[in-house]
Formats: structure tokens, C-alpha cells, sequence
């Protein structure tokens, strides 16, 4: 199911603002710059990819999203990208041959259940060409990131006619297993009342991702707790995974 802040317009209108440009940016660029052919799965607004055909990237880009709301984001900033509404069971990936898979903005974290997951991770391993890898973050477990997501962390900014519009998150209990139920509510002129849009994201830690990844034929080639190729510690805020056919 597509959150519903993904699926309004006027809150999809709002994602590149609350998530603005930043190290983990930079990393997927890098990468994607250096791949002749790219899906990114989970593509959003399509920030990635428009920044990639704006630095001269001439090469097949792909961009699969399931919120038709955050697609029209992308298509109106960069229509020469090829833009997908779907998720990986849209399309049989047979022989697409990518360079390069990638799943940014822990959209992996999306994934619940275990079926969910290893159809997901077959798909990435059908899409990728042999020498192909396949990239994506989660939070780190350990660094426990949820207990920062409280209502008095509140973001504020402006949407596109000025007006303010106030962000927060708030974590409904406790965890249950490795999943984490959370609120995120938008306040401002634009709505009569709150609006507020719930998610549940799934933690994780390096072990369990191996044994997915290994169950659908691939392998972790490379893991870095933090965008600048740190190593994963218990205090690092992300794994950062690399994976290739194994």
C-alpha cells in the first residue's frame, strides 16, 4: 500500500523540500554516474536520476514508483527519463541487463514481510546483468533512530505559494519485533485539518540482510555504516549495502 503522503499530491509536492540534497545523494550520484543503465527502484520525485541526466548521464535511466502522485513530480521536472508507475512485480525483468539497481531513501525499509523481501530481492537479481550490483541503505538497528522521532522535533517550511507548513513524526508505542510504527502529520494553511499519514518501516540489522540477499542469489560484496565508507558499528546510523550475483 502506498503511503498517503506519497499519494497526495500536495504532500508529495512537499518530499523534495524535507528531503533535500545530501551526502547520500552524492553517493548513489557517484555511482550512478559510472553505470551505463540504472534502475532505481523506489524513485520518488526522481531527484537521483533528474540529477543524473542533468550531469550528462546519456545512458538508459529507469525510475520504478508506486505513488503516481510522486511520479508527477518527476515527470514534470525531467521528462527524459523513462518513468514506471509500479513496484518490481510490474514488470518481468528478464534480460533488462542494469548495470546498476538501487533502492535510496531506506525504501527498503518499506519491505515487511519476509515473502515481500525475497520476491523483491529475486526481482533485483532477475533485473541486474551479470556483473551488475545492486545498492540501498537501511537505519541501523542498533543506533535505534526511532527514538528521535518525537513531536517536538518539528520541521517547518514552505510550500510552493509560500505558505507554512509544519512537520512532525511521532512513534506509536513501542517496536514490535524489528518493525517500528510511526505517525508523520502536516499542519498548515493548505488543509482545514491536520493531515496525518501512517508507516510502518522494518529494522533490519547486517546478519539478516545477508541471509535474504543470500537466499536469492546474491551476495553482500561491500557494507559501510555511514555515507563516507565507514564501517559498520552499533553507533553507525546506516548499512550501507553493496550486493552482486553470487
Amino acid at each position: 500500500m502506498v503511503d498517503h503522503s506519497y499519494a497526495d499530491l500536495s504532500l508529495a509536492a512537499l518530499y523534495d523540500s524535507l528531503n533535500p540534497w545530501g551526502p547520500g545523494d552524492d553517493f548513489y550520484l557517484d555511482l550512478v554516474m559510472s553505470a551505463g543503465s540504472v534502475l532505481d527502484v523506489g524513485c520518488g520525485t526522481g531527484q537521483l536520476l533528474r540529477a543524473a541526466r542533468a550531469a550528462g548521464h546519456g545512458g538508459r535511466l529507469t525510475g520504478l514508483e508506486p505513488a503516481a502522485a510522486m511520479l508527477v513530480q518527476a515527470r514534470r521536472a525531467e521528462p527524459g527519463v523513462e518513468w514506471v508507475l509500479g513496484d518490481l512485480r510490474t514488470r518481468r525483468w528478464e534480460d533488462h541487463g542494469f548495470d546498476l539497481v538501487v533502492m535510496t531513501g531506506h525504501a527498503f525499509q518499506e519491505l515487511l514481510g519476509d515473502e515481500e523481501v525475497r520476491d523483491a530481492l529475486t526481482a533485483v537479481r532477475t533485473a541486474l546483468c551479470p556483473t551488475g550490483r545492486f545498492v540501498f541503505e537501511t537505519r541501523n538497528p542498533a543506533a535505534r533512530a526511532w527514538e528521535t522521532w518525537t513531536p517536538d522535533r518539528v520541521r517547518r517550511l514552505a510550500d510552493a505559494d509560500g505558505r507554512q507548513v509544519r512537520v512532525w513524526h511521532e512513534v506509536e508505542g513501542s517496536p514490535v519485533g524489528d518493525r517500528v510504527t510511526f505517525t508523520e502529520t502536516y499542519e498548515g494553511e493548505a488543509w482545514a485539518r491536520p493531515q496525518v499519514c501512517r508507516s510502518t518501516l522494518r529494522f533490519l540489522g547486517p546478519d539478516a540482510l545477508s541471509g535474504f540477499l543470500g537466499g536469492a542469489g546474491l551476495e553482500v560484496a561491500e557494507q559501510y555504516g555511514d555515507w563516507a565508507r565507514g564501517p559498520v558499528t552499533p553507533g553507525s546510523p546506516e548499512i550501507i549495502t553493496v550486493a552482486r550475483h553470487g
